[in-house]
């Protein structure tokens, strides 16, 4: 057995994953048959999904989109998915609202259009849904009997819920001490949960071991194995920003940086509408938005470095504490030749961000989301990013997942008797 591959029980002759034409490697170009491969043989450099997009005419493939089911799946001719894939059982993601938010930029002093993309609206509440559900359909064509994953938290708790609506087997890996939020919505599914001692570096080494291994036969690591098919799911953020905006690339998004491949995706999914003639080609500007305690690539980029330096994470954004992320210098390309940058901001500025968000919008932010939010505040306060232009900054995931983080400044304003006296004299009034 290859080291790259983790054979399903039996593996089909053909597959069927729609518009998706063969792995590409992103280094040397080399081409590849599709496949449960993450490296490329030649070069060992990652591997991504090549399509025959279609061609002819965008209105035509406009209108069919719109016309489509309301979750991730009316982008089926630009996913590595069957054309039946909204007929098998799944978990449906997507369609998340995109709020416009004009008290928050008031607050932030921003004059033009500011909107938050929140994907905390899909059903394990964080935009891991997305990529899971594009894994789920490769997992299938493959004929994998167990879905498994490397995770900070979210992606556990995507995998295990899919993975019980497609009728599969899960086993999900997670390092030890994570909000309990988030091991109790990865336990719920019925499936198995290991914790490992030790960080999410840690986890995702051991995963590539196993997957080397005769333990793991038949089984789909949404994030290792599958890799390629499960990272195209966080284009389907950018073709539903562009498609709310009226089929229109927003000026500037802020997006979370855990390992880099939803930035990465979202900017191959904007080149993709170009491509396909959906939007006009525009220039756009990508941020990537880090916390202070897993910053390599915000140092890389200050730093002015092509490479990433792993760090050691601590910081209260566990879901983004990935100390060695796999797409860091591709973050750090997009970020340049789009013209954005990468930033951090403390565990304290996190905080502050997501109070802001919920008491001017309503929207209770996971500390993912007080990553993004504080990296455009702070942003706009060094006039980095433009206030005076259509911006899109990503929330990731439900508050409720991450209680522990702001359980201490968020409380009761009083405690009273029940009577009028005591409310008076609470000065609530």
């Amino acid at each position: 057995m290859s080291v790259l591959t983790t054979h399903a029980t039996t593996a089909p002759a053909t597959v069927d994953l729609g518009p998706a034409a063969a792995l590409s490697c992103r280094e040397c170009g080399e081409r590849s048959p599709l496949s449960p491969d993450f490296a490329c043989p030649s070069c060992f450099g990652p591997l991504e999904i090549a399509y025959d997009l279609p061609a002819g005419d965008p209105e035509a493939l406009r209108a069919r989109i719109e016309s489509g089911p309301q979750s991730i799946w009316r982008y089926a001719p630009l996913l590595p998915v069957p054309a039946t894939v909204a007929e098998q059982p799944n978990l449906n993601p997507g369609c998340t609202p995109l709020v416009r938010a004009d008290r928050l930029a008031a607050e932030l002093g921003v004059t033009g259009e500011l909107y938050i993309k929140d994907d905390s609206a899909n059903p394990t509440h964080s935009f891991k849904d997305r990529v899971v559900a594009c894994a789920v359909e490769a997992a299938r064509a493959f004929g994998f009997t167990t879905l498994s994953c490397s995770s900070t938290g979210n992606l556990a708790g995507a995998v295990g819920a899919a993975a019980a609506r497609a009728g599969l087997r899960s086993c999900v890996f997670i390092p030890e001490g994570l909000e309990q939020g988030k091991v109790v919505m990865a336990a719920i599914y019925g499936g198995q949960v290991v914790a490992i001692e030790g960080t999410y570096d840690d986890v995702n080494r051991f995963c590539s071991e196993l997957i080397g291994d005769p333990v793991g036969e038949g089984w789909g690591f949404v994030n290792v194995n599958l890799r390629p098919y499960y990272a195209e799911g966080s284009k389907t953020l950018a073709f539903e920003i562009c498609e709310r905006l009226g089929w229109r690339i927003p000026d500037q998004l802020v997006v979370p940086i855990a390992s880099g491949s939803q930035l990465t995706k979202i900017d191959k999914g904007l080149k993709e509408l170009i491509a396909t003639g959906l939007v006009e080609d525009r220039p756009y500007r990508i941020f990537g938005a880090q916390a202070e305690g897993c910053s390599p690539v915000s140092q890389a980029f200050r730093a002015g470095h092509d490479v990433v330096r792993p760090v050691k994470p601590d910081t209260i954004a566990k879901s983004l504490a990935i100390g060695n992320p796999a797409d860091g210098p591709y973050v750090l390309d997009i970020a340049r030749r789009t013209g954005g940058a990468v930033e951090d901001v403390t565990d304290g500025q996190i905080l502050d961000a997501i109070g802001l968000l919920a008491r001017t919008e309503g929207v209770f932010a996971e500390t993912a989301g007080g990553v993004t939010l504080g990296v455009a505040r702070k942003l706009i306060e060094n006039g980095v990013l433009d206030p005076s232009l259509t911006t899109v900054v990503l929330n990731t995931g439900d508050g409720l997942k991450t209680l522990e983080a702001v359980a201490p400044t968020a409380g009761p304003t009083a405690t009273i008797r029940p009577n009028l006296e005591s409310f008076r004299k609470a000065g609530l009034a």
